[in-house]
């Protein structure tokens, strides 16, 4: 016989980084974050902010994992999430239904939250205009779900093609959703900078007219890896 799973599975410990290693990853575009990880965390493209709710946002995952159509441990976040905190929500990429409305993103609003990501849909747009929580979906549909779980807080989750733990950093802005594993945090947040030095310094120098690069220049001077047809 199996037995029916707990209706909502909560870890004892929400692991969270120090207010310090936040911080220093904040100001951050997503894609100098994966340039500093060599490419790896991104979630996939079709987890973009929702329309009118664009924004950039670096904070702690607090992870919700929900059944395809559920929100039961979305909901439980509420009771949960500290000021700063990004609620990722996985829907298992469920689109039949929202994974949350207004009125959840507008409670997570108020508790503190800064952010909110999911690979389901939102709904209720007008309502989530006025709520203003940035945030990231999968699209807009005017489905509704149930809160019957089971669910989990607090345990990873797979959402948009990344494995996300609690405590890990999420960087999100226009271009999209970077995850930053617990871990890698400090590794991450002195090679990002070196990243934004780079970029910085090649900004100028296309501002300046720069209009070829070596590695293109240098293949032609040697010609070994061209071949002209």
């Amino acid at each position: 016989m199996i037995e029916e799973p707990k209706p909502l599975r909560i870890a004892r410990d929400l692991r969270r980084p120090t207010q310090e290693q936040i911080d220093a990853l904040r100001g951050y575009p997503t894609g100098f974050v994966l340039d500093a990880m060599l490419g790896a965390g991104a979630m996939a493209a079709a987890i973009s902010p929702c329309p009118g709710l664009e924004a950039a946002v670096c904070g702690p995952a607090l992870v919700a994992g929900n059944r395809p159509g559920d929100l039961l441990a979305t909901l439980a976040a509420i009771h949960f999430v500290r000021p700063g905190d990004v609620v990722v929500a996985s829907a298992e990429g469920y689109l039949g239904c929202a994974a949350a409305g207004d009125r959840a993103l507008g409670m997570l609003r108020n508790a503190g939250a800064a952010g909110f990501v999911t690979d389901g849909a939102l709904r209720d747009h007008a309502g989530l205009l006025a709520v203003g929580l940035p945030a990231w979906c999968a699209g807009l549909t005017p489905g509704s779900p149930v809160a019957r779980g089971p669910g989990t807080l607090g345990l990873p989750a797979n959402v948009g093609g990344q494995r996300v733990e609690n405590g890990d950093m999420i960087v999100a802005d226009a271009d999209g959703v970077v995850v930053v594993p617990f871990g890698m945090i400090d590794t991450v947040t002195v090679a990002v900078a070196d990243v934004a030095a780079a970029e910085t310094a090649l900004d100028a120098e296309v501002a300046d007219g720069l209009c070829e690069l070596g590695l293109i220049a240098e293949m032609l001077e040697r010609g070994d890896d061209v071949e002209w047809v």
